[in-house]
């Protein structure tokens, strides 16, 4: 079994980031969704695995792609901030393009709402946002994923 971190909208907030490696290590991955606002570097160098970043709408200087597809466990996934697929309408136009790029995993963030859900045969997860959380309750949020094998389980977490 591998298990995932995937979290977002950090927005230059380390402590929760830090607090959450701490509860949930040891980890085969971490998936940021965008918005470090500078923390990237700081992120990689504390992961102990492979790390998966793109830029968000507020990571003006930041060297990453906008987005990424890459393979995670024998499922193709796609990772966005989602801003620019209107997440904050609705999921149609995200997983649309997630199915387009023959993704059966699809991460976003932008919204700071927690999202995991599977619509057909796609999984789309947003973790919410560790530092802005603007859902109901507002607690800090991430997902974990777990992958074995053919199966995969997940679960919000919340501070």
């Amino acid at each position: 079994m591998h298990k995932y971190l995937v979290v977002s909208d950090t927005h230059g907030h380390d402590d929760n980031f830090y607090k959450v490696l701490d509860l949930e290590e040891p980890l085969d991955g971490i998936i940021h969704c965008g918005d470090f606002e500078g923390s990237e570097g700081r992120y990689a160098l504390a992961a102990n695995c492979p790390v998966y970043f793109v830029s968000g709408n507020n990571d003006f200087f930041a060297d990453l792609s906008r987005e990424l597809d890459f393979d995670l466990d024998g499922h193709r996934a796609f990772l966005t901030h989602g801003h620019r697929y209107l997440v904050s309408m609705d999921l149609e136009n995200i997983r649309a393009e997630g199915q387009y790029r023959g993704a059966d995993l699809i991460f976003f963030g932008h919204t700071h709402k927690p999202v995991a859900k599977k619509i057909g045969d796609v999984y789309l997860f947003n973790p919410g946002s560790l530092s802005y959380p603007r859902q109901e309750g507002r607690r800090p949020s991430y997902l974990i994923l777990q992958i074995d094998g053919g199966e995969i389980s997940y679960e919000i977490k919340y501070l």
